[in-house]
């Protein structure tokens, strides 16, 4: 029987970065929550590389690694290995399950998907909730619109009132 790996889905979604305008994660902590050495699993990348087109897993280039290092997103260039690392999309994380099939690699292959899934329906219910509110301030703007023509008519041509008599 499988032992139940325990991984928060909070601590995953702290490890999920957006590079290049994809979410991804990077190898170092996919490494570390599968409980193998980064370098060996690096090792069976390499082996199984065809299995990693660019739109599964890209390595950062030093620019990238400078801004998650400027943002502290890494603590610092050390705890990378001395190696640009690598970023995996979700298909990427996916795909790591066929090359790592342990039963710690499966329960946390799962763990991970089912928080990218979570982190995109979240995303997507908060978009929906931005266009309403968007509509509102809209339906808003239109209503203070159409009270200040009320209190301040526009000034100029000045309407006559009373009885007006006809040539």
């Amino acid at each position: 029987m499988n032992k139940v790996v325990v991984i928060s889905p909070e601590y995953i979604a702290q490890k999920i970065y957006v590079i290049r305008s994809q979410k991804v994660m990077l190898d170092r902590h996919l490494a570390d929550m599968y409980e193998v050495r980064a370098i060996a699993m690096r090792q069976q990348i390499k082996r199984n590389i065809e299995r990693f087109p660019e739109d599964f897993m890209f390595q950062l280039t030093d620019a990238e690694v400078e801004s998650l290092l400027s943002q502290n997103v890494i603590p610092s260039r050390r705890i990378l290995g001395g190696t640009n690392p690598y970023a995996f999309t979700e298909q990427g994380v996916a795909m790591l399950s066929s090359i790592l099939n342990s039963p710690k690699a499966v329960d946390v292959n799962i763990a991970i998907i089912r928080t990218f899934v979570k982190m995109r329906q979240i995303l997507a219910s908060h978009q929906d909730l931005a266009r309403q509110v968007e509509e509102h301030d809209r339906h808003i703007t239109r209503l203070y619109q159409y009270i200040e023509q009320i209190l301040y008519p526009p000034r100029g041509k000045k309407t006559k009132i009373g009885y007006i008599p006809f040539d």
